[in-house]
């Protein structure tokens, strides 16, 4: 049930953002009296045709059976269809190349505009709806944070409590200020509080390669320490084991691990094999043994609610909309440091590139409409800066050509689009396969090996 509800959200948001996406190259073209021969979500390529379609003025509106994308199909425009049997014909007025290279121009940036637009109006829609929900450090200096191995590496310790990252406050439990500061920010000193005294640390120069590199969640990077209460039992060696809900897990082969990420380090480092849990299950200690996975898993899910206060920044209508583009615009500059990061050979791109599967467990198992729309507002941005990026058969290399046209007087012309878009796009379906063999590997084949 959880695989079904993560795939029912993935296609419920890629469709959301292909169709907008393809709105916003569709309506400034009807606007320009450009004629659009088909509207499609999904791709329709042979051996197989659409899903479902229908024909409503000169526009065909379908369903592909391909989800890797959408498209709207223009007369006389150079696309991802390869069909150049109308640029043999001579121009027709209704024709994308018969039209002034201003309007083609805004004809191209109108989908990533409404992509843009899309994620920054969710992002405040969430701010005014949901407020902005965080646990104060205050909440938490009873047990401390819970670290990633990859930071007790670099000398934290589990209990610690960031109180500065460089010279900024670290108020809030919130890795993503983390990473922003550390990984994007190159800050390489915390300021922590430990057993009542301030530490300072200082990071090794690779950290940021360290953190990426193993592709860790923010969740699990830093977060509020919490003792082992048991919230859900899923299917898998728990279950089996006869564990339930509200067991406390007090030991690890006769080891204390009161706290969850005791628990889940001695996991890690008996993963595949059979050991002793120690069960605090209603004042009384039971022994349980139970096998751990090849990931260092036992099929639960740790109580975290209940433990501290978590509060929520509330938003007005009027203020949700502006931060709501701030958030988005924070979003995107920390992907265009990510990038940068990459290029410099500081963040390993192969350890961070991923396909729909890596998309997809960004969803929630359980459908959660707040982590929904977060993912959906990222994902519509992340769409618009990649459709930028200036490569043949996205939206940005049709801009850049366009752009010289406009600069220049000089039309590109329709011989070397299509040459250019043919390999844009052999480009692109080779990188889409690529992403999706790592993809493979790293969720499934790499656990056999």
């Amino acid at each position: 049930m959880d695989t079904i509800s993560i795939v029912c959200q993935f296609f419920l948001s890629l469709s959301i953002l292909i169709v907008l996406h393809e709105m916003g190259h569709f309506a400034p073209a009807k606007w320009f009296k450009t004629r659009v021969e088909k509207f499609y979500l999904f791709f329709d390529f042979d051996p197989f045709k659409s899903l479902w379609k229908i024909k409503k003025g000169e526009t065909e509106y379908g369903i592909g059976w391909l989800p890797l994308g959408g498209y709207v199909k223009i007369s006389g425009m150079v696309d991802e269809s390869m069909d150049t049997e109308q640029l043999k014909q001579p121009p027709q007025p209704w024709e994308f190349r018969s039209k002034p290279a201003w309007q083609r121009l805004i004809i191209m940036i109108g989908g990533v505009t409404v992509n843009f637009i899309l994620g920054f109006f969710i992002f405040g829609m969430m701010l005014w709806y949901f407020g902005k929900a965080y646990v104060p450090i205050s909440e938490v200096r009873t047990y401390g944070l819970a670290y990633d191995s990859v930071l007790i590496r670099q000398g934290f310790q589990q209990g610690d409590v960031i109180t500065k990252i460089g010279d900024k406050p670290f108020t809030r439990v919130d890795p993503g200020m983390f990473i922003e500061e550390v990984v994007l920010g190159n800050t390489r000193s915390v300021t922590l509080s430990r057993n009542g005294k301030d530490t300072v640390l200082q990071l090794s120069v690779d950290i940021a390669s360290q953190i990426t590199g193993q592709k860790i969640a923010k969740s699990s990077l830093i977060s509020a320490r919490v003792p082992f209460e048991i919230e859900k039992v899923n299917q898998g060696p728990a279950q089996q084991a006869g564990l339930q809900k509200g067991d406390k897990i007090v030991s690890f082969n006769g080891k204390p691990t009161p706290f969850f990420d005791e628990f889940a380090t001695a996991a890690w480092d008996n993963r595949g094999q059979k050991v002793t849990l120690g069960i605090d299950r209603n004042g009384t200690i039971q022994q349980h043994q139970i096998d751990v996975t090849s990931d260092g898993k036992i099929g639960v899910m740790v109580k975290r609610e209940g433990n501290f206060k978590i509060e929520r920044e509330t938003y007005s209508f009027g203020k949700a909309l502006p931060a709501g583009v701030k958030m988005g615009w924070d979003f995107l500059t920390n992907q265009v440091k990510a990038f940068g990061q990459m290029f410099k050979g500081n963040i390993s791109v192969k350890d961070n590139l991923g396909s729909v599967i890596s998309i997809g467990k960004l969803f929630s198992p359980e459908w959660n409409w707040e982590i929904f729309w977060n993912v959906t507002a990222s994902l519509s941005i992340i769409l618009a800066f990649m459709n930028l990026l200036p490569i043949p058969a996205l939206d940005g290399g049709y801009v850049l050509f366009l752009i010289w046209e406009v600069l220049t007087g000089k039309k590109v012309s329709d011989k070397f689009m299509e040459r250019a878009v043919t390999v844009g796009f052999f480009l692109l379906l080779g990188l889409m396969v690529f992403a999706l063999g790592l993809d493979v590997w790293r969720h499934f084949l790499q656990k056999l090996f």
